[in-house]
């Protein structure tokens, strides 16, 4: 017999025993390895908007269509006055045109109104000083005593306030939504005797905005929520 073949196939056969042994634990490691947990984690904070647009809305009524011009100035200058003296910068106030509905010139209207025009004006104000306009909005019995009756419809002219700051919190959010879901984690992986390892893949999801409640849309809650996938190890 060639000695030379036999010890080729001596250690042919050595080397497939090894590699019969190594095999059951490269698939034991390779499923140890997938091993993995899916969790959550969640931020939520409450801030106060920082951004507000005001409507004020008011209508002027007339039988005589400079009557209702000479009104609405008088009115523009009351509310405009109002504003300044509040505290609000020229620049924040902006005035639109008036919108003027005539009775006679609608085919479709009645003719038993008691005025013939009605003029709906808006008087915008757009600032970030939100604590300044709140406490002017709970001052308007002013121009109430001057005849001026503020307030239009809430779904067509609603008051606006808005959060721009989500830059400066965002860090510090997705932070903590992190350490909350790392938290889930440990304790999954203690519950099933493993041990938590890298993270093997993360969502840092999306941030959403919402008013707190409807009674105070100034105030608003900031949420978000991570997903990440961690690694369970033995």
């Amino acid at each position: 017999m060639d000695k030379g073949k036999f010890y080729s196939g001596l250690a042919i056969m050595v080397g497939l025993i090894v590699l019969g042994m190594m095999i059951p634990k490269a698939v034991n490691n390779f499923r140890s390895f997938e091993r993995s947990v899916d969790v959550k984690g969640l931020c939520e904070r409450e801030v106060k908007a920082d951004k507000v647009i005001w409507p004020v809305v008011y209508k002027v009524m007339a039988n005589n269509i400079q009557e209702v011009y000479d009104q609405t100035d008088y009115n523009n200058d009351a509310i405009i006055a109002f504003l300044k003296k509040g505290g609000l910068d020229e620049s924040e106030i902006s005035v639109t045109i008036p919108s003027i509905s005539d009775k006679f010139a609608n085919e479709y209207g009645g003719n038993d109104r008691a005025y013939r025009y009605i003029a709906t004006n808006i008087i915008t104000v757009c600032t970030g000083k939100v604590d300044l306009v709140l406490e002017l909005m709970s001052k308007q019995s002013e121009l109430l005593k001057k005849g001026i009756v503020t307030g239009g419809n809430k779904w067509e002219n609603p008051v606006e306030f808005s959060y721009n700051g989500l830059n400066d919190i965002k860090p510090e959010m997705i932070e903590e939504a992190t350490k909350n879901a790392r938290e889930t984690a440990e304790k999954f992986a203690k519950d099933s005797n493993s041990r938590l390892g890298k993270i093997k893949s993360a969502n840092q999801g999306t941030f959403s905005i919402s008013d707190r409640d409807s009674n105070t849309p100034h105030i608003k809650k900031v949420r978000v929520v991570t997903s990440i996938t961690y690694y369970l190890e033995d």
